[in-house]
């Protein structure tokens, strides 16, 4: 089932050409973003992080936490088309991604974009999807691109997957191979709101009501300067080998870290730097987007470990791993 969500035309934000000005805009951007999903500040930001460094974002979670609200307001901020697919185990790959109908009055095959061809894509229930139509999603989240029938279609830049994964427990879900969840930067949870968020959600000061306030923080120029200027953020050889140090015990204790994961981790980290004001990144950046970028790619050892046990296991390692040459 796909929807195809009636919003109003977004807003043009005012054309941004100056580095120096990116900055700011994005910052107020996050700033509204968070004031509008509330309580979970350090989740936005984790998830506005993803955007600027060209990554997409797995949230595990439980119905009616804010996750649309979450998608539909990176969009807005981000300034692009949104597109909100449903999972089932009967959608088609050319429900995702399009199809090429027979146009009879120009007697040629004409090309159909399906709603992945959008800035922000929000894929519900991924794991309802059948493993057939979640292989399609690969190309288009790596590449940008789509193939189909020999013929290659660019996607919208920036492109932006949201995806929400239903625990496995439940009637109906097709485990994510691993060859899908390395696609994905970095996995969230958002949880319940606490009693006061919740409270000013229930009341209408914040949440799904306040989307239709969100204003682009930027152009999509401006965008694209934004995360040339995250990937231009410096990672000093002394850091490099700290991340290098890090995979090596992530892979030596049994778990899976493909070269792509290391990519998305220093990229998440370039991000939270840049947010920060800095033109390069520390350990500390590294140690703080670790468990968000790693705990659901695969088990971490021979036992198959929930999420928090591997959150948990993560921060063991970053505990017992020491910042300096030593190791």
């Amino acid at each position: 089932m796909i929807q195809d969500p009636a919003q109003a035309p977004p807003v043009l934000a005012p054309p941004v050409r100056s580095p120096e000005a990116v900055r700011p805009a994005a910052r107020a951007g996050l700033a509204a973003l968070q004031a509008v999903v509330v309580g979970k500040d350090a989740q936005v930001r984790r998830a506005f992080a993803a955007l600027l460094a060209g990554g997409h974002v797995l949230l595990e979670d439980l119905p009616g936490v804010g996750k649309t609200t979450l998608a539909k307001g990176l969009s807005r901020i981000l300034g692009g088309s949104f597109q909100r697919v449903q999972g089932t185990n009967d959608l088609l790959p050319s429900d995702l991604l399009g199809v090429h109908l027979w146009d009879a009055k120009e007697q040629a095959f004409r090309f159909q974009p399906g709603p992945v061809f959008c800035q922000v894509l929000l894929l519900d229930e991924l794991n309802r999807i059948g493993p057939k139509t979640q292989s399609a999603m690969l190309e288009a989240m790596v590449e940008g691109q789509v193939t189909l029938d020999r013929s290659t279609h660019k996607l919208p830049d920036p492109f932006f997957v949201i995806a929400t994964q239903n625990p496995l427990d439940h009637a109906g879900t097709f485990p994510l191979p691993e060859s899908q969840l390395d696609r994905f930067s970095c996995s969230l949870h958002l949880g319940y709101p606490d009693r006061e968020a919740e409270r000013r959600i229930l009341k209408g000061e914040a949440g799904s009501e306040r989307l239709d306030g969100l204003r682009p923080a930027l152009d999509l120029d401006g965008w694209q300067l934004a995360r040339a200027a995250v990937r231009a953020v410096r990672v000093s050889e002394a850091v490099m080998d700290y991340a290098e140090r890090m995979v090596d015990r992530i892979r030596t204790g049994g778990g899976f870290c493909s070269t792509r994961a290391v990519k998305h981790w220093l990229g998440l980290a370039q991000a939270e730097a840049w947010l920060e004001g800095r033109d390069f990144i520390t350990p500390d950046d590294l140690q703080a987007t670790l468990a968000d970028t790693m705990a659901h790619r695969g088990s971490l050892d021979d036992r198959r470990l929930s999420r928090t046990d591997r959150r948990e296991h993560l921060a063991r390692l970053v505990k017992e791993l020491p910042v300096g040459w030593a190791g």
